[in-house]
C-alpha cells in the first residue's frame, strides 16, 4: 500500500484531470451546460468524500483491504464520470 499522502495526491490529480476534461467538453460541446455543472459538482464531491475516507479509515477492516476496497470504488467511479464526459 502507497502512503496516505501519495494516494490523496492521485486522487486530487485525477479529479483535476477530470475538472479540465468536463470544462474543456462544456467549452467546446454542445449548450447543456446544466449537465456539466452537475457533472463537475459531481467530481468535486467524489474528490472531498475519498480523501476523506483516506484519512478515516473503517474501524475493523484490515488497512490493505480498506485501501485496495476504496481504490477499486474510485476506479468504477472515474470510469462512470470519463464515460458521462464522453458522452457530452
Amino acid at each position: 500500500m502507497a502512503n496516505k499522502r501519495t494516494l490523496k495526491q492521485t486522487i486530487n490529480s485525477i479529479c483535476e484531470e477530470l475538472l479540465v476534461e468536463c470544462i474543456a467538453a462544456s467549452l467546446y460541446g454542445n449548450d447543456g451546460h446544466e449537465g456539466n455543472d452537475a457533472l463537475m459538482y459531481t467530481i468535486i464531491r467524489m474528490q472531498a468524500d475519498f480523501t476523506s475516507r483516506i484519512s478515516h479509515p473503517e474501524p475493523g477492516m484490515k488497512p490493505n483491504l480498506y485501501y485496495k476496497t476504496l481504490r477499486e470504488q474510485f476506479s468504477v467511479q472515474v470510469s462512470d464520470i470519463i464515460d458521462q464526459i464522453n458522452s457530452l
